[in-house]
C-alpha cells in the first residue's frame, strides 16, 4: 500500500515567559493511502499538536515548526506557502475537531457551511453544491436531509452535529481524514455508532485517516495501527494486535490496564497510571515517564531510549521492555 503521509523528526515548540514547551518533540510515522492509524496518550502529549502541524495551523506566536518534514502526497507540507497550505486544508486533508458546537458557526445553516467549502475548493455550482450537501448528510445517517439544510447547529443533538462535521470532512473527497477525539462530548451509544460510521466511510471510499484519542478502549476496534504518545515523543507504536496484546512499553501496559474490561469481575478495580504528566518546559535527558514509572531504575534518568524494533512493524522506546513482557506472561 503507497504511503500517503510520512512525518519525519517533526518538532513543534511554543516559545512562553515559562519556557520552551516541548509539545512535538521528533515525532515520526506513516499512514497508508486507505489506512486507519490511531494517536493515543494522555492530554498534554502533544497529540493535538501534532495534528494541527500537519495542517500548519499552530500559532506564531508563540508557537512554529521547529525542525523535520510532513510529506504528504509528494509535498513537504512544512514548505508550503500558506496560500498553497489553504489549498490542501479542506480539501486534500480535512479534520474534525472534538467539540462540534464551538466549530460549526452558530450562525450560519448546517447547508452553508456545508456547501462553502465546496464553493472554495471545486468548480461546482451552488445547486450542485446543495445537491451534494443532501447526499452527504444521508451518507452519514441524517434523516430528512433537505430539512436539516435550512437549520442552524443548535437545533441539532450533539450526535447530529459530530456526523454534519463528518460530512463537511468528506465534503471535497480529501485523501487524509484527521479526526481530533471525534467522541469525546458524545455519550457512549452515540460514540460506537459515530465510529463505526467513520470506519465504514473510510473504508467505502478509500480515505485514509487519523484518530487522535486519550482512550486505546475507543480505538480497539477501529485502528489498523495505533502510535502510543508520551510527553512529546511516540514511545511505542504497532498494529493494533500487537498494542493490545503485546504491549511492551510501561506506559501503554498502564493505559490498557486503567480501561474497565468486560472480561472482568463487577467489583475489580481500575489499576489507574498514578502521578502526574510532566511539565514540558522542564524535560531533561532522561525517560520522561520514569517518575510514574516501577520499572524505572538509574540508566532511564541519564539517557533517553531510542525506539528499537522488537517484531515486524512493533517499535519500542524502553530500556525494560523485556521486564514489561515477562509481567504480561505472570499475569495471563
Amino acid at each position: 500500500m503507497a504511503t500517503l503521509l510520512e512525518i519525519d523528526r517533526l518538532k513543534t515548540q511554543f516559545f512562553t515567559t515559562a519556557g520552551v514547551v516541548k509539545a512535538v518533540d521528533g515525532v515520526s510515522y506513516t499512514v497508508d493511502a486507505g489506512e486507519t492509524v490511531a494517536v493515543v496518550g494522555e492530554s498534554g502529549c502533544g497529540k493535538s499538536v501534532t495534528a494541527m502541524s500537519i495542517l500548519r495551523l499552530i500559532p506564531w506566536p508563540p508557537g512554529k515548526i521547529t525542525n523535520g518534514s510532513i510529506n504528504f502526497a509528494g509535498r513537504d507540507l512544512v514548505q508550503l506557502g500558506e496560500g498553497d497550505m489553504r489549498d490542501v486544508r479542506g480539501k486534500d486533508i480535512s479534520m474534525i475537531f472534538q467539540e462540534p458546537m464551538t466549530s460549526l458557526n452558530p450562525v450560519l445553516t448546517i447547508g452553508m457551511q456545508l456547501t462553502e467549502t465546496m464553493l472554495t475548493h471545486t468548480d461546482v455550482s451552488e445547486a450542485d453544491a446543495q445537491k451534494r450537501a443532501v447526499e452527504l448528510l444521508g451518507m452519514v445517517g441524517i434523516s430528512e436531509p433537505e430539512r436539516r439544510l435550512l437549520q442552524y447547529p443548535h437545533h441539532l443533538s450533539g450526535g447530529m452535529r459530530q456526523r454534519v462535521m463528518i460530512a463537511m470532512a468528506l465534503a471535497c473527497e480529501p485523501k487524509l481524514i484527521i479526526a481530533d477525539e471525534p467522541t469525546t462530548a458524545l455519550d457512549v451509544t452515540i460514540q460506537a455508532q459515530i465510529l463505526e460510521l467513520m470506519k465504514n466511510l473510510t473504508r467505502d471510499l478509500g480515505v485514509a485517516m487519523i484518530i487522535i484519542t486519550h482512550n486505546l478502549g475507543v480505538v480497539a476496534r477501529y485502528a489498523d495501527r495505533v502510535n502510543v504518545m508520551y510527553a512529546g515523543k511516540i514511545i511505542e507504536h504497532g498494529s493494533a494486535a500487537d498494542i493490545y496484546y503485546r504491549p511492551q512499553h510501561p506506559y501503554t501496559l498502564a493505559l490498557l490496564r486503567s480501561v474497565p474490561r468486560m472480561d472482568q469481575p463487577r467489583q475489580a478495580k481500575l489499576d489507574p497510571v498514578q502521578g502526574q504528566p510532566p511539565d514540558l518546559t522542564m524535560l531533561d535527558d532522561g525517560c520522561a515517564f520514569r517518575p510514574r514509572c516501577r520499572f524505572a531504575t538509574e540508566k532511564c534518568a541519564t539517557s533517553f531510549p531510542d525506539l528499537e524494533s522488537v517484531a515486524d512493524g512493533h517499535a519500542v522506546s524502553c530500556f525494560h521492555k523485556d521486564e514489561v513482557s515477562a509481567t504480561l506472561k505472570e499475569a495471563s
